[in-house]
């Protein structure tokens, strides 16, 4: 048995996260759960947002499932995302996009993976405050430390998966410096991989190409901020942030997380679509080698999806946040 921390988050992660249990429950995963929680949750319960007996943890798993998070807002408070991403250099930010059938979208034939730089670049917090001019500078720190372990990160997953090309976003045009680095060290990793063509694409004209041609590209990789916007950006390609998985991975610690919001405004409702939940936790179960497991559940949850009565209202259906859950078992 593998033990997993699992970070149930608030608003609708307590729902979502237990339908993933259930299915798990189903299908005899051989997974133990230690549950610990962070955010709006444990503040107002014991005043911390990251308590130390999650930090001690997910030091001792090395492995967590983690549901929605609320940082408090306009408090000062540090994003709790963020904070443990850069707590255990959880530099690979990996998102897949993939068209699904049954999942109402634009596009037909994307399957594409992003990997976003994790832990630098524009979100590495480095802002200054000029009172007297009233200006506010903040720096994107590339490193070419950081910027090897994503490349080489993207390309191992190329090589690993059988895929053909790497497309590397950047703004080395107008970032001279820290743009022309990231670009560089690209050029660099890509001589050990003969086998997979690397091609780089300036951001603007990469967003632009996302929503023309989608299914041109296969693995992606690039800065944090740019890695951001355009996560999302690629997410809306196959139905939206509800139907998508995450993960932050370092060399010695993977979270795997819903990326979508708390949505508080349906929390307790029972109506939630714990698909993008889910979908992180079949990548966690590919992380921990449990592969025979994985493919069952994507298998069922494929099923359940091409069938719009059996799923949550935002996928066309009536079915409770359970009831959807129930319907994924059935199929098992």
């Amino acid at each position: 048995m593998t033990q997993v921390t699992l970070i149930p988050g608030d608003g609708i992660g307590p729902e979502i996260t237990e339908a993933v249990k259930a299915i798990f429950a189903a299908a005899n995963v051989p997974v133990t759960w230690e549950e610990e929680n962070a955010g709006q949750t444990t503040f107002d319960s014991i005043g911390e947002l990251i308590p130390a007996t999650l930090i001690a943890s997910l030091e001792k798993n090395k492995v967590a499932l983690k549901g929605p998070i609320t940082t408090p807002v306009g408090k000062g408070f540090k994003s709790i995302n963020v904070q443990l991403r850069q707590m255990f250099d959880l530099y690979s930010n990996v998102r897949p996009a993939k068209t699904t059938k049954g999942v109402n979208s634009r596009y037909e034939n994307v399957n594409l993976v992003l990997f976003r730089e994790n832990t630098e670049g524009l979100y590495a917090g480095l802002e200054m405050w000029d009172e007297r001019l009233q200006i506010s500078d903040s720096i994107a720190r590339i490193t070419r430390t950081g910027s090897e372990k994503i490349i080489r990160a993207a390309f191992e997953y190329a090589k690993k998966h059988g895929c053909k090309k790497v497309t590397v976003a950047h703004k080395a045009n107008i970032l001279k410096s820290a743009g022309a680095l990231f670009l560089k060290v690209a050029g660099e990793i890509a001589k050990d991989y003969p086998e997979i063509q690397m091609e780089d694409k300036i951001i603007d004209n990469m967003c632009m190409q996302l929503v023309m041609k989608p299914e041109q590209f296969d693995v992606v990789v690039t800065t944090n901020l740019f890695g951001d916007i355009l996560s999302d950006l690629c997410a809306g390609l196959v139905g939206g942030l509800g139907v998508v998985a995450g993960a932050n991975i370092g060399d010695n610690m993977a979270i795997f997380e819903a990326v979508h919001g708390s949505a508080p405004d349906i929390a307790g409702k029972g109506i939630a679509n714990p698909t993008a939940l889910l979908r992180s936790a079949i990548m966690m179960l590919h992380h921990i080698d449990l592969k025979d497991e994985a493919n069952r559940i994507e298998k069922a949850l494929e099923a359940t999806l091409a069938n719009s009565a059996e799923c949550t209202g935002d996928l066309g259906g009536k079915a409770s946040t359970m009831e959807f859950a129930q319907n994924i078992i059935a199929k098992l």
